[in-house]
């Protein structure tokens, strides 16, 4: 598993449940460190001893943890980054939903050997839409439920979302588009200004 992976976990545990927290997850999955380095790649095993550690500590189930992982990758100001990433798909809503084809590629244009599952927006009327989420890293499609929620509150936009089971070998997410501009969006300047 790529290091920023194991890097953006602990990041969000730390972050959101304290540094005692990843301690001890670190601890009870034995995994000999408690840090994780961005740029290096660590066994998949070791990933998910973390998951099925951080579930024991929390009583809560992988696919909660997981969503909330992916809220916090679009809204905490830790990840301002990749928000900014995921932000040039589109000025609207629909325009970021419709650049998730491209998501994988535009990935790898910032990080060369980080490696994503592909996704395929389905459109099934102009305010429904099914997000194909295609096998290659346990759990993404919980992972984009959080990003999707997320990353709609940005935009302003009000839409519900659901899993929809499994379809042409792939983890289906329902968006349901309510309405575009339900509330105003967080401020996105297209140029990065550091302060």
């Amino acid at each position: 598993m790529h290091g920023l992976i194991n890097r953006a976990i602990q990041s969000f545990v730390c972050a959101t449940y304290g540094q005692s927290c990843w301690l001890r997850v670190t601890e009870a999955a034995e995994l000999g460190i408690v840090e994780f380095e961005a740029m290096l790649v660590y066994d998949d095993d070791m990933t998910v001893q973390v998951m099925d550690a951080l579930c024991v500590d929390l009583n809560r189930p992988r696919a909660e943890i997981l969503e909330d992982l992916g809220t916090y990758l679009v809204s905490h100001p830790n990840m301002e980054d990749l928000r900014r990433l995921l932000r040039f798909g589109g000025v609207t809503y629909v325009e970021f939903l419709h650049s998730l084809d491209d998501l994988s590629d535009r990935v790898r244009l910032a990080v060369s050997d980080l490696s994503l599952p592909h996704l395929e927006l389905r459109e099934v009327s102009p305010t429904e839409y099914q997000l194909y989420c295609f096998p290659g890293l346990p759990g993404y499609s919980s992972v984009m439920v959080g990003v999707l929620r997320a990353i709609a509150d940005d935009y302003g936009a009000l839409a519900m979302l659901s899993h929809h089971g499994k379809k042409d070998g792939a983890e289906v997410i329902s968006i349901l588009l309510v309405e575009s501009a339900f509330a105003e969006g967080r401020h996105f300047d297209l140029g990065a200004r550091k302060s």
